[in-house]
């Protein structure tokens, strides 16, 4: 394999686009990315509670916040691709940064403005920015090193998320919700002007948490500006043996091959169905909670949410220790199937045991997302498809947009935001079945598998 040595910098790039060895300084500030679109996520959850109360919305309206925050993810990643290939990773990453930036900004004037569909707009400025974000990074981090460690690589990267899952919704706890008790009971007894004016307050209170986002977003930019990066990226070899300019495969022949491309095809899909199952879960967790138990506050209903990304954190822990020692594939059809059985629980039991089902369910998560991420890029034998095809992945983020939707029209539409819990049920029945099948044909065709 042809090699281009970077030795100022330590790292050999190979002509497949991954490297001889890990950058580990590099490697680590892609990872500390992670966290960044793990806050923004989980303070969607935050947000979804306090718009439903302030603007009066029912369950479909709320998950707007959702369809604008991977909206954004779905049109933007493959402008975002494009933008790697011609450009680079580290100037990807900036330009996410950057939109991330705008779009935690555009909360100050939305405050004052105090409507849903301008909050809606920061939202999907924010969503711009994070499509950029991960985008590269998902990528970015299963490249920088040697091929065989590239799952394990993004599953490193990718457990760092519930941490900012975890920051977002504390930030979320004490500065949005603070004190603040039950809104929707508080608000329930205002009327005309009080009620205006009191909500208007409300909102105040989402800028909070983001005035603190915004400092470690800045701090991140300028790192990033001021590091040097690997390309990471497939070159050709000429006939003689030297390396020749990165391949940049038009988008129409990239797309025609990934089309024809079963394998890649399916685990898009997959990762379609998984977002949705993740987002809608934890979309309606607090709302359940409150639902099933009256007497308590918003404040200590999001609470659940915090037990939910902890439970997440150490189900990746978990599985991790167990797909290193036996089939990854065989690991997660066991949590699958777990995660079934919590749903279940979660939609038929009338009492606060089905918030705990739901908690639960949240450490079944584990690593399913960069596992189905990495195991759809390996259907992807010619490496100059990469970075579109990674985009495409991530477009697969839509679901978390279209699956909420539907869980909260269900709800509208069966009174019983308990029983919307069968969407995500079903959802997580058919990953099952995926990783299921995932497994029976390693174990028909060992000869496959990659070494991770």
């Amino acid at each position: 394999m042809q090699q281009t040595a970077e030795k100022k910098h330590g790292w050999v790039q190979l002509s497949d686009g991954y490297l001889s060895k890990t950058p580990i300084f590099q490697f680590l500030m892609v990872s500390l990315i992670f966290p960044l679109w793990g806050a923004a996520a989980s303070l969607n959850d935050i947000l979804i509670t306090q718009f439903k109360t302030v603007f009066m919305l029912n369950d479909a309206a709320t998950a707007f916040v959702q369809s604008a925050f991977y909206g954004g993810y779905f049109l933007i990643a493959i402008p975002a691709s494009l933008v790697i290939k011609k450009a680079s990773y580290k100037f990807a990453i900036m330009t996410g940064l950057i939109f991330y930036i705008i779009g935690c900004a555009i909360f100050f004037p939305a405050s004052r403005v105090a409507t849903y569909s301008m909050f809606l707009v920061a939202i999907f400025a924010i969503a711009i920015g994070l499509s950029f974000l991960e985008t590269s990074c998902d990528t970015y981090s299963s490249m920088l090193g040697p091929k065989k460690y590239a799952t394990l690589r993004l599953n490193f990267s990718q457990t760092l998320v519930p941490l900012g899952d975890i920051t977002g919704i504390l930030l979320g706890k004490y500065l949005i919700f603070g004190s603040v008790g039950n809104l929707a009971e508080k608000m329930s007894h205002m009327h005309g002007a009080e009620r205006i004016a009191y909500g208007e307050q409300m909102l105040q209170l989402t800028l909070r948490p983001y005035k603190y986002i915004l400092i470690v977003l800045i701090a991140m930019l300028i790192i990033f500006a001021l590091v040097p990066m690997p390309r990471a990226k497939a070159t050709a070899t000429n006939a003689d043996g030297s390396v020749a300019e990165e391949e940049r495969p038009s988008l129409g022949e990239t797309i025609k091959y990934l089309w024809h491309n079963t394998g890649f095809k399916k685990g898009v899909f997959t990762q379609f169905i998984y977002a949705g199952l993740q987002t809608t879960v934890w979309s309606f967790t607090i709302r359940l909670a409150l639902n099933l138990n009256h007497s308590i506050t918003d404040s200590a209903a999001s609470t659940f949410m915090i037990y939910s990304y902890i439970a997440w954190f150490v189900g990746k822990l978990v599985a991790n220790f167990f797909m290193a020692r036996f089939s990854i594939t065989g690991t997660l059809t066991g949590f699958s199937l777990l995660g079934v059985v919590a749903l279940v629980i979660t939609f038929t039991v009338p009492n606060m045991t089905a918030v705990y089902a739901a908690i639960a369910t949240s450490f079944f998560f584990g690593p399913e997302w960069p596992t189905i991420y990495t195991h759809t890029l390996d259907h992807i034998q010619e490496k100059k498809y990469t970075e579109t095809g990674g985009a495409i992945i991530v477009m697969a983020l839509i679901g978390g947009a279209i699956i909420p939707a539907i869980q909260g029209l269900v709800s509208d539409l069966t009174g019983s935001m308990q029983l919307s819990f069968v969407v995500p049920a079903l959802c997580y029945l058919y990953i099952t079945l995926y990783f299921f099948s995932e497994y029976r044909f390693e174990k028909k065709h060992p000869e496959t598998m990659q070494e991770h």
